[in-house]
């Protein structure tokens, strides 16, 4: 089952459900948005049930998809693929130890991403900053989790970063990680899956600079160190998300250090389980 929010018509914004690669099912005469559904007691059977009631049908092609999400923050897990451990150390020498340590140590490393209405969707803009000169994109797996911290399902994640000024500073890493368009999520919210099944997906990366591809990564959603359930008990601790949240685990794709993304390219973040994530980079 895939949640989505779509854009009908006259700014019309609507909660729906991606039937196939074509259609998507309006939910708006049922439910009152996206996260009334995510906080139903049995999400499975609500969604079903809404499928079988003989609601309106769209074509993809005649709405517009959104980020899937409405008044959750975002947050965001470091260091939890060894390769982005390995990439955060080479890019400091000042701050290698941290990262080594924070890899290691019980207590994941946890810190605030977006606003969302500061999140971008799919075929939106997402940002590099116009002071940086290091900048990538993080593909990552995204944990939906409502307000009783309860994983209800995944969607995917761009963490925009600009790793020169994480580089130079770790303490510099709210500027380097949380700035203009540099979050997006989409297409849409796989439910009713287990973290074993979700632990099968693969995620894949590609940038396009002047329509050839310029950069492509592959990694396993199983290479995640911490579980997802250890991330969320941690993110809850001493914490309240009236809305729920959405948690991003980190990326095991990083691009060469040569390599840094430039106006007009198009970043294609693909996550087997939910779906393809498309956006095009701006100097913001």
């Amino acid at each position: 089952m895939k949640l989505c929010r779509f854009e009908l018509h006259a700014g019309r914004i609507c909660p729906g459900v991606l039937v196939d690669d074509a259609t998507v099912l309006d939910l708006s005469s049922e439910v009152e948005n996206l996260t009334c559904l995510l906080e139903a007691a049995d999400l499975r059977s609500r969604v079903g049930a809404l499928i079988k009631q003989g609601l309106p049908r769209h074509a993809l092609s005649a709405v517009r998809l959104l980020a899937p999400v409405e008044h959750q923050e975002v947050w965001a897990a470091g260091v939890t693929y060894l390769r982005s451990k390995k990439a955060r150390m080479e890019e400091s020498d000042f701050s290698a130890t941290a990262y080594d340590k924070v890899y290691a140590a019980a207590r994941p490393e946890l810190f605030f991403k977006s606003l969302p209405e500061k999140v971008a969707g799919p075929d939106d803009t997402v940002g590099i900053r116009a002071d940086a000169q290091w900048s990538v994109p993080e593909p990552e797996l995204a944990l939906v989790i409502n307000s009783r911290g309860e994983l209800v399902g995944f969607t995917i994640g761009n963490d925009m970063s600009s790793r020169d000024l994480e580089g130079e500073n770790l303490l510099y890493l709210p500027q380097a990680k949380i700035y203009e368009h540099s979050c997006a999520l989409g297409p849409c919210i796989t439910v009713a899956t287990s973290e074993t099944e979700a632990r099968t997906w693969t995620i894949r990366l590609t940038i396009t600079r002047n329509g050839q591809p310029v950069f492509q990564g592959e990694t396993a959603v199983s290479q995640i160190k911490r579980g997802f359930t250890e991330l969320v008990d941690y993110l809850y601790r001493s914490q309240r998300f009236p809305h729920g949240v959405i948690l991003l685990t980190g990326t095991g794709i990083v691009p060469p250090d040569d390599f840094t993304l430039r106006p007009n390219d198009q970043t294609a973040i693909s996550i087997s389980g939910v779906g393809t994530l498309t956006n095009v980079v701006a100097t913001v």
